[in-house]
């Protein structure tokens, strides 16, 4: 049986190849595998995607809407915060996080956008 998505024979283009390793020796890669982490947990997708409609929502909000309890909606609201995902005010005894900033909305958006064109395609 014969693969089809590999190269047959062994050639690589010097020149692209020294030119990406030397913009990857330049930037951390360490970050962004973090945030790809952080979303790689499905309560924590929809927590994010959450966040990415209402501006604002309380940990007990944010509980209610992935089904689970505030307990748990707390453990993965604080993974996000931890990896720069989303950030927390608190205001009397209620807590209200959102997500950091407009380029962590912009990359929910985003992968959520890719997700409907590819199962479109399906």
């Amino acid at each position: 049986m014969t693969q089809h998505d590999i190269c047959e024979v062994a050639s690589v283009d010097k020149q692209k190849v020294d030119h990406i390793k030397d913009k990857l020796q330049r930037q951390s890669t360490d970050g962004v595998a973090k945030i790809f982490k952080a979303l790689a947990d499905n309560t924590r997708v929809r927590i994010a995607y959450a966040l990415s409609i209402e501006e604002e929502l309380c940990v007990c909000d944010v509980a209610t809407i992935v089904g689970s309890s505030v307990a748990t909606a707390s453990h993965h609201l604080r993974t996000l915060r931890s990896l720069g995902i989303a950030k927390f005010r608190k205001e009397g005894k209620l807590v209200y996080y959102s997500l950091d900033d407009d380029h962590v909305k912009q990359l929910i958006e985003i992968a959520f956008e890719h997700h409907e064109e590819v199962a479109g395609r399906g």
